[in-house]
């Protein structure tokens, strides 16, 4: 009878002994996915800027990133480009040389100098929020900001002062990736110049304006495991180039092809604007695609990690 007591007491304690240890099991397998669900969307953008949008990514954490951007002149003849100019490699409309560094994985800051203009400027990007796979977070959200200086003084003695010559950039990017194919960005971009020429046209029609907002849209296309399309766009809400259309102003548009090759990106694209910054870019692309204002244009980065 003891015999067959210590069996069954044996037996049950087995049994309790193999249910914890399914419980713990599943419990585990529970948690991993859980954490895999929550894990951070990687790679929405490859690099940290689309053609002239500023994308999601961040220089990584205690990494140097050295970049040159180069555009060529106009290609279309109506610009001044076609064969005498070799379609506009004769020519180099802006090249900016930029440092940005990441103080850590979710916070980058920058400087750099234009040749167009001159441009010096500063700038300041952090990540707010980031899409996660269970989609418990959709979006990702970054902040950008940018200030910038010329020191050329203009011929009709307008920037007489140095804050004049100042101008800013403060920019909200939120963007999704859907699936491992598609990502899709909107740039609501604020613009601010210290002082610009208070011109009101023959027609009497709304002056140029210090401040004025303008929207942007920037897709990643995924083509193939190493080839990708992008592009961007951004409309400018302003009356003074609403209200002028015979002032040569164009929305900039830009598109390009990203080829992944031995852990590097390499970037060419096609653009209308010669600006490479928003303070540039934004309020001063003067070329049409219609009118052959279009432009090649490639960037060179090389990273540095301490």
């Amino acid at each position: 009878m003891n015999r067959y007591f210590s069996l069954t007491l044996l037996f049950a304690l087995f049994q309790c002994l193999n249910i914890n240890a399914q419980d713990d099991l599943m419990s585990m397998l529970q948690n991993d996915t859980k954490e895999e669900k929550s894990e951070k969307v990687i790679a929405t953008f490859k690099t940290t800027k689309v053609v002239n949008a500023q994308s999601t990514e961040t220089v990584k954490a205690k990494t140097l990133d050295f970049r040159i951007t180069h555009r060529f002149g106009n290609m279309g003849t109506a610009s001044n480009g076609g064969v005498h100019t070799l379609w506009g490699f004769d020519q180099a409309e802006n090249i900016r040389f930029s440092f940005d560094y990441g103080i850590t994985d979710r916070i980058q800051v920058g400087i750099g100098r234009s040749k167009r203009q001159e441009l010096i400027d500063g700038n300041f990007k952090i990540k707010l929020f980031e899409q996660t796979v269970d989609n418990s977070v959709p979006l990702s959200l970054v902040w950008y900001s940018n200030a910038a200086i010329t020191p050329k003084k203009d011929i009709d003695k307008i920037y007489t002062k140095t804050i004049h010559r100042l101008s800013y950039s403060h920019q909200l990017i939120a963007a999704r990736k859907f699936g491992n194919w598609f990502s899709l960005a909107l740039l609501p971009t604020y613009i601010h110049r210290n002082i610009v020429a208070n011109d009101i046209n023959r027609n009497n029609n709304a002056a140029e304006s210090n401040a004025f907002f303008s929207m942007g849209i920037a897709a990643r296309l995924k083509l193939t495991q190493r080839l990708v399309l992008v592009a961007d766009y951004f409309y400018n809400f302003s009356d003074y180039r609403a209200n002028n259309p015979d002032i040569a102003f164009y929305n900039p548009l830009g598109v390009g092809i990203e080829i992944e090759t031995g852990g590097h990106v390499f970037h060419i694209n096609v653009t209308n604007a010669g600006g490479i910054i928003e303070n540039d870019f934004l309020p001063y692309t003067n070329d049409s695609w219609t009118k052959g204002g279009y432009k090649l244009g490639f960037n060179i980065s090389r990273v540095f990690n301490f």
